[in-house]
């Protein structure tokens, strides 16, 4: 038997141990035999199943220690839920063996359903709540904080897994010059930004459509960052792409919203938008290490074929930022694929 067999066994005993207790607590009606179906996937160790009965649902989540801690998730299911954001509700936890019961959201992601007709009323109730936890107060918040080493850390993760493991390559000289640069200039910009809740995933996977709308999943690496970041992950996505000018058209109306709300976004929109593009490229490049190591640690090789769309990301943003033309300079000295 597997180790994830087993985990399973112990998971589906642990659920049925759950059940009766919460049934009556809650009182639902008794609680019959139910199904427990996977629900969704994840890049980590996290897996989701759907328990399912009598047109009851709930979802289990089994995040094996030590490589998962639900306990970031408990903690930040509760902040969220006090800013008003629909959050899936803790209803049984057992943190030592890493397994939680939770209120089901729906079945239907952003992502499924999102088209070019119906994404501004989706971003819209999605602008509305990363609205609402940015708004939470930062010094009540026990988060850790987006510093310079976390930022370093994740900027790392393109040269170490993209270009030394994927590719097979070590910087030249040169290289590694442009690559410092880029760093400094991409931190910089990220640090001397205000500091606001920041989800890290805010994106049309992790948002259910709901009632209220959105649900939000995969929150449990929040940290204290930049006000930017979100926002920007939001509509450059992992897994589709829009049209540069209604970005940034989404993207202005955010900053209106944001400066109606009293949120400390810039005065002049250009401003934002340069941070905004700044922000994207580190999260452009930390995504790609991490694809890169998704792939070749964990076997999920799929992941790389999203990784185009995140260099035209890069591209698009090259473009309009002569700052980051080290960022260029190295990009075009990296060959696109492996060697043979």
């Amino acid at each position: 038997m597997s180790f994830q067999d087993q985990r399973l066994d112990n998971l589906q005993l642990w659920l049925n141990q759950q059940l009766p207790e919460l049934f009556a607590v809650r009182r639902w009606p008794e609680p019959i035999q139910g199904s427990l179906k996977p629900a969704s996937a994840d890049a980590s160790f996290r897996r989701y199943f759907r328990w399912e009965s009598a047109g009851r649902t709930l979802i289990v989540m089994d995040a094996p220690p030590p490589q998962e801690n639900c306990q970031p998730f408990v903690q930040i299911a509760q902040l969220l839920a006090t800013a008003g954001i629909h959050v899936p509700e803790v209803l049984a936890a057992d943190l030592e063996q890493g397994f939680l019961l939770l209120s089901d959201l729906g079945r239907q992601t952003y992502l499924d359903v999102i088209n070019p007709d119906n994404a501004d009323a989706l971003f819209q109730d999605a602008i509305a709540a990363l609205l609402a936890f940015q708004r939470l107060p930062i010094e009540h918040l026990s988060l850790p904080t987006y510093d310079d080493a976390l930022l370093d850390r994740e900027l790392q993760l393109f040269p170490v897994w993209y270009v030394e493991r994927h590719l097979g390559l070590k910087f030249s000289a040169q290289q590694q010059a442009d690559w410092e640069a880029i760093c400094q200039v991409l931190k910089a910009s990220a640090l001397a930004q205000p500091q606001v809740l920041v989800h890290r995933d805010y994106m049309p996977r992790n948002l259910m459509l709901s009632q209220p709308n959105p649900g939000v999943l995969d929150f449990q690496d929040a940290v204290l960052g930049p006000i930017t970041y979100d926002i920007t992950s939001l509509f450059k996505d992992a897994f589709l792409s829009w049209p540069e000018e209604r970005v940034r058209g989404w993207l202005e109306g955010y900053w209106r919203q944001a400066q109606e709300a009293g949120l400390p976004v810039p005065e002049d929109f250009e401003r934002f938008y340069c941070a905004s593009d700044l922000m994207g490229a580190q999260r452009h490049l930390k995504v790609i290490g991490i694809f890169a190591r998704i792939c070749h640690r964990d076997g999920k090789p799929h992941y790389l074929t999203d990784v185009p769309r995140f260099f035209a990301y890069l591209r698009s943003v090259l473009a309009r930022r002569p700052e980051l033309s080290p960022l260029g300079q190295l990009l075009d000295s990296l060959p696109l694929e492996p060697h043979a």
